[in-house]
């Protein structure tokens, strides 16, 4: 962070008087704010809370890092948008919203996705990173960079009814390959469309993460450097772990084995394009349809989504009582397995194979594909 401390306006002094009165704050500390340059990761369930509240508190710079579009599934949780942005890239639903709370707060949009290759080059550019990233892959990546440029980065994430926060890669501290030093497994990991989200605790991971940050800036009270605070909404009660830099870190240790940016699609195991023996394609399926073997097409998603949207001729038996309903499907004919996005249609098919059905297939990219590909009419969620 530049130790230059621009002054304040008078209409800033006014927008800030609360900020102001605060020993641990006052005139200067806000001006250190002001000089500030943060880069936020992700413009969606934990970084608008955090987008919001830096930019109210006066951060100089925010950068965004979002290469995604806002859909109507964003608005139960991302509070940085409304309705008049559906369809609007992130970044620029984002710019607009902040810009209209604090105009004085200088927003980058950056419409693309973090890569092994770009990165550094943007973590670099901030003085601290607020990691509000949805995805294995981004998380591992933005750790590496923070580390490999010297910049804290303020951890952050969500499944379901629990959140977690900490501050990794800070001088001397743990990073989150120090925590977590392997991904779990592709197929033990959920998204959130799949799992679900109580649309409020984003908002209070969010808000943690926004504190951290500030007080970073302010080197003000005690960071999460070395702890990991544990937030379960059902309870509402708040948990904390001790979390020490592993020595031999593979990105932070005394000896590190990693010492550039990684592609970790592969390394967490993201599938890239379809399996041709496990999958089969929209218009495939609609050719196979149309034949005198025609498969039977099983939707293993939830009533609610069958209610939604729905491939015609499709009979509806969600994954949780799949076991339970073996019977309903004819073993002699071949069977295509259908949901959202493509992930739990491939574990029903495993489901079937391990059952002893021989012809089955997964349909590549779920219900949506479906809708983007055949049938327009059904909604997109």
């Amino acid at each position: 962070m530049t130790d230059h401390h621009p002054e304040l306006r008078p209409d800033e002094l006014i927008r800030y008087a609360r900020h102001l009165t605060l020993p641990e704050v006052g005139v200067t500390g806000q001006q250190m704010l002001k000089a500030s340059r943060v880069l936020l990761v992700g413009a969606g369930g934990l970084g608008s809370p955090a987008a919001l509240y830096l930019a109210a508190a006066g951060v100089g710079t925010l950068g965004i890092v979002d290469d995604d579009l806002v859909d109507l599934t964003n608005l139960q949780r991302q509070v940085l948008h409304g309705m008049a942005a559906l369809g609007l890239p992130k970044t620029v639903s984002a710019e607009a919203r902040l810009h209209d709370l604090n105009p004085a707060t200088a927003v980058v949009p950056i419409g693309t996705r973090l890569t092994s290759s770009n990165a550094l080059d943007l973590v670099s550019r901030f003085d601290i990173v607020v990691d509000g990233s949805d995805n294995f892959p981004t998380r591992y990546l933005v750790n590496d960079a923070a580390v490999m440029t010297g910049r804290p980065c303020v951890y952050g994430s969500i499944f379901r009814f629990e959140g977690q926060v900490s501050v990794f890669a800070a001088p001397g501290g743990p990073c989150y390959r120090c925590l977590y030093a392997e991904p779990p497994a592709p197929d033990l990991i959920p998204s959130c469309a799949e799992a679900g989200v109580l649309g409020v605790l984003p908002g209070v991971i969010g808000t943690l993460q926004a504190l951290e940050a500030i007080k970073w800036i302010l080197g003000a009270g005690e960071s999460l450097v070395g702890r990991l605070l544990l937030f379960d909404a059902l309870k509402l009660r708040f948990r904390e772990l001790t979390v020490k830099r592993d020595r031999s870190c593979a990105v932070c240790g005394d000896h590190p084995t990693i010492t550039g940016p990684v592609d970790y699609e592969a390394f967490c195991g993201v599938r890239r394009g379809r399996d041709r023996v496990a999958e089969i394609l929209p218009r495939e399926l609609q050719t196979a349809l149309a034949s005198a073997e025609a498969p039977q097409v099983v939707d293993v998603r939830e009533p609610w989504e069958w209610a939604v949207g729905r491939i015609e001729g499709s009979r509806l038996i969600p994954l949780s009582s799949l076991g339970d309903r073996l019977r309903e499907i004819d073993g002699r004919r071949p069977v295509v397995t259908v949901c959202h996005h493509g992930a739990r249609s491939l574990t029903a098919r495993e489901l079937l194979l391990a059952a002893g059905f021989c012809d089955v297939r997964s349909l590549a990219g779920g219900i949506n594909a479906w809708s983007d590909e055949i049938d327009g009419r059904l909604a997109r969620y």
